[in-house]
This record gives C-alpha cells, structure tokens and sequence, in this order.
C-alpha cells in the first residue's frame, strides 16, 4: 500500500503544542526564581551574585515585618531560636524588604553577632 503526498504526517500541531508548554515551563520557572515572599529588596551599586551552597539558611523580613526562615513564617522567639541553634558554618542570607523596619533587621543581626557568626549575606538588587 502506498502512501500518496497529501497522506504524509502533519507536525505543524505538533509543534504548537510544544510552543505552548515552553511558554508554560517559562512563565512558571519565573516564579520558582522569585520565591514564594513577594519582597521589595532595596538595591546596591556594589551587589554580587550569590553562590549556591549547601548549607544556606534564608530569612526574610517582608514588609509587614513578618519573620520567615526557608519561606516558614516564625514569630521573633522562633526566630531567634532558629538562629542561635544553627551551625556557625551555615551561611544566613538576609532578605529585608525595604519597606520594613530597620529595627528588625537590626534585632537578626544582633542575635548572629551575639552568637559570633558572621557567616551572613544581605540581599539586594543590582543598580
């Protein structure tokens, strides 16, 4: 049996709906990058790109001065456990929303130098 030209296969849809789940992965990969707290970080002229480690704690202070760590919500007391408890190897990054009050990202600060770590990294955005 043979095939005539107009019963070959058709991979134009196909191909559409290849496009629309790479629209798809792209759109959502963008919001596994943000994170889950949406924060407003402030920006600095001599910002870095961080490195990715193993040990690596994230608090975030977001603009209604909630306290997470690894995108939990804590209270000051949790947090403040959190911080004591961690290894002095384990680098902090400190994400503070730039709406949020100065004080407490001065209070996380207090507890890591109380502590004697200074393995920490602030967040910003690049100018």
């Amino acid at each position: 049996m043979r095939l005539n030209k107009k019963d070959g296969l058709n991979v134009v849809p196909f191909i559409d709906i290849m496009l629309v789940l790479l629209a798809i992965v792209l759109s959502i990969s963008t919001f596994i990058a943000q994170g889950k707290i949406q924060i407003d970080l402030p920006s600095a002229e001599s910002s870095q790109q961080d490195k990715e480690d193993d040990k690596k704690m994230v608090v975030v202070v977001d603009k209604d001065d909630k306290f997470f760590v690894d995108d939990v919500e804590v209270n000051e007391e949790e947090l403040k456990t959190k911080l004591t408890e961690v290894d002095i190897k384990t680098l902090i990054e400190l994400r503070s929303d730039k709406n949020a009050k100065f004080d407490n990202f001065v209070k996380i600060i207090d507890v890591l130098k109380g502590k004697g770590h200074e393995n920490f990294a602030i967040s910003t955005l690049t100018e």
